[in-house]
């Protein structure tokens, strides 16, 4: 229940802001229309409401909208919860193992990250999601993977109403010839008439509503199954990500030792209690964790120490040849460059001919590195 209040309460105002951008804009408009089409072509053309079925089913569209719209908002208003602004751990020596923000002019506590988009250091920061304007972390995980889970599961319900209101209403009314095919879109096959006759437009609707319940089902119930396996391990994707480079950097250097994950609690089911528990509440205060014997609550930040050492001794080193506006898509670069342009929302900087850039990493036609800049580091995608 408090947790409800805090999505409806509103503490500030300023949060109702992040409704102002194209993924929130998206998202619910997407939301908005599977649902109401749903609800209409039930009602109107496939399952009327004086049936128990109907009724039924009228009443799970109603479900899947609500829990869904509820999680959803929960993930974007609620948010991830922040490192304390000046935060610093209570013995001033373990400040040795941390990063210093300089933004927030406090310590990165224990697997939190300063996320330039919040402008803050984000507790257990999994990532920046476009699509609900606020992190992915401490607070709203299991809300946003909630979100995963139900946008699918009330999609493939809308998917299924969508499928048998054109079966049922064309089903009459498709007249086959040798070379052509009719199709009488006044005819009426339930009986009564419906109120509103499902003609061009509405058949039109309906399939356009179909492709989006579809797309959503595909394309956000892939996200879910990430999240879940990130999940499974106890890990966020950065840390996922840290996991494969601490491997990735034992293997270049021939180490003789192991990496081991230090927030894996030995089991699955140990692992999905950290996230989703009966109160809603996570557990812990999101700075300090329960870690694997051997480990301590710094072995994480300590590797992450060693990976910033590390990329600055693999990063290579580029001269910019060409002016780049930085552009998102740039047109100017080639067709090629312009079609694969990364998926994130991270800075493109403007370069200028005769610049220099370390490149950390990259793709055929981008890279991701920093820009060289009077000895300082603009961490930026380079094209």
């Amino acid at each position: 229940m408090g947790t409800f209040c805090s999505v409806i309460k509103f503490e500030n105002l300023q949060e109702l802001k992040r409704l102002c951008h194209w993924g929130p804009i998206i998202a619910l408009g997407v939301i908005a229309i599977c649902s109401t089409m749903a609800m209409i072509d039930s009602v109107l053309w496939y399952w009327p409401l004086h049936t128990t079925g109907g009724s039924v089913n009228f009443i799970m569209l109603i479900n899947w909208t609500v829990m869904i719209l509820y999680n959803y908002f929960n993930a974007m208003f609620v948010g991830p919860g922040f490192v304390p602004l000046g935060w610093k751990p209570e013995n001033s020596q373990d400040s040795r193992y941390l990063q210093y923000c300089q933004v927030c002019q406090a310590y990165k506590a224990p697997r939190s990250h300063h996320c330039r988009k919040c402008n803050r250091c984000v507790l257990k920061m999994d990532h920046h999601c476009p699509w609900i304007n606020n992190c992915c972390g401490y607070q709203n995980h299991a809300s946003f993977t909630l979100f995963l889970l139900l946008a699918p599961l009330g999609c493939i319900h809308a998917a299924f109403i969508f499928v048998m209101t054109m079966y049922t209403q064309l089903y009459n009314r498709l007249s086959f010839g040798w070379n052509t095919v009719k199709v009488d879109m006044s005819a009426a096959r339930r009986d009564p008439l419906p109120i509103i006759p499902f003609g061009l437009a509405a058949f039109a609707a309906t399939l356009f509503a179909l492709g989006l319940a579809l797309g959503t089902t595909i394309a956000v119930g892939m996200l879910f199954f990430i999240q879940m396996k990130i999940i499974l391990r106890n890990q966020t994707s950065i840390e996922s990500w840290i996991e494969e480079k601490a491997k990735d950097r034992i293997q270049y250097y021939q180490l003789d030792e192991v990496f081991v994950f230090p927030y894996d609690m030995g089991s699955r089911w140990k692992n999905f209690k950290q996230v989703f528990t009966w109160s809603g509440v996570p557990e812990g205060d999101g700075l300090e964790w329960p870690v694997k014997e051997g480990c301590h609550q710094y072995s994480l930040t300590i590797e992450q120490l060693e990976q910033k050492k590390d990329k600055r001794v693999r990063s290579v080193r580029y001269k910019v040849i060409e002016d780049y506006s930085g552009a998102c898509c740039p047109l100017n670069k080639g067709i090629r460059t312009f079609f694969t342009s990364p998926c994130t929302e991270e800075p493109r900087i403007r370069l200028q001919k005769g610049e220099f850039v370390l490149a950390t990493r990259g793709l055929r036609y981008w890279l991701y590195g920093d820009k060289i800049l009077d000895d300082s580091f603009i961490e930026v995608v380079l094209v």
